[in-house]
Order: structure tokens, then sequence, then C-alpha cells
């Protein structure tokens, strides 16, 4: 009998400090988790950014073996910080805008604008960004859901008008990218602005 006791006493204690492991181990496990997007929605999130074209813009040119075509070394990190443009020529005939040779700054009646570095790099990117943010900026069409207006040629009207899943999904995408330093100028108003 005192063997069973004993016996028995030790699966409880067992069973008690595997309880308290497993309770101690299994909400740190599930922050991790919940920390980090699942790959359904990374990947989503790399279709709708490969499907809506923002390489197009967001990446920089360079010329190809078949003609221009996005630097994907570069991809996604905005205009080149190290490329500094003359002034834009007036608009002139039917023309009512202007672009660099790297598709990543144009001119029109707004101004000038560049794009975005949506790598998340801290300093220069959307590294200090939050997802809420990001679907903001892209529901109002102002910097960071509450500052300048986002300006051309950025499709945000069309852009905004996607669901909230699709939205996360296209932040988790530019989260997971690797952050590279980059920092884009400030756009410039337009002349007629000033006036």
């Amino acid at each position: 009998m005192k063997r069973n006791t004993t016996t028995m006493l030790m699966v409880l204690g067992m069973a008690a400090f595997s309880g308290a492991m497993l309770r101690a181990i299994g909400p740190t496990e599930q922050a991790g988790a919940a920390a980090q997007p699942n790959k359904a929605r990374v990947d989503r999130g790399a279709y709708l950014v490969g499907m809506m074209g923002c390489n197009d813009c967001h990446t920089p040119w360079k010329m190809g073996p078949t003609g221009p075509e996005p630097d994907m070394t570069r991809a996604l990190t905005g205009h080149p910080q190290d490329m500094v443009m003359p002034p834009p020529p007036p608009p002139a005939g039917p023309w009512i805008w202007h672009g660099s040779a790297t598709n990543t700054s144009f001119a029109g009646p707004w101004g000038v604008s560049f794009t975005a570095n949506l790598t998340p790099d801290k300093e220069t990117g959307l590294g200090s960004w939050t997802e809420e943010m990001f679907i903001v900026t892209m529901r109002t069409a102002r910097h960071q859901g509450k500052g300048r207006p986002i300006l051309p040629p950025m499709p945000v009207k069309m852009i905004g008008k996607a669901n909230d899943e699709d939205l996360k999904s296209i932040f988790a995408y530019l989260q997971s990218l690797a952050p590279v330093k980059n920092k884009v100028p400030a756009p410039i108003d337009s002349v007629e602005e000033k006036k």
C-alpha cells in the first residue's frame, strides 16, 4: 500500500509539474505566434503587391536587355536618395506630367512627388508604422493617416477601396521585406500653390 501511495504521489507530482510548465510556456509561444503574421497573409500580400503594380513606381527602374525594367535588387525602396533631380520642365502642349527615368519621381500641377520607401526600415521606410496607420493612410489618402495628402500618381483612391483583410495582407508582406535605408526626398509643392 505504501508503495502504491508513493507511486501515486510521484505521478500526481509529475502531472502538476508538467501542467505548470505547459502553462508557463504556452502563453509565450502563443504571443510569439501572434506577433508574427501567418504565411498565408504574407503570401496574399505578395500577390496583391505584384498584381497591383507597386513595383512599377516604388522600385527604381534600370535599362534591361529589352528596355526599361524595375531593378528588383532595389525592390520597393522608393526614389533613390542619392539621385538629385533637376527642376522639372514646365508642362507644355497636351502633357500634364513628367516622370524620371527611374519612374520614381513625377512632376505635374501638384508639384514634384517621390515614391516612398516601402521596406520596413524604421528611419526611412514603414518600420515604425502600425497596421492601423497603414490602413488609415490608404483610406484617407493622407500620409500616416493624418499628414500631407498622398500625391499623384499614387492610386490611393483605388487601393483605399480594398477590404481590410487585403490591406492587412499588403502591410504584412511589406513588413516581411528586408529593411533598406533609403531616405526619399520630401515632395515639392507646385509653384501655383505658393502664389
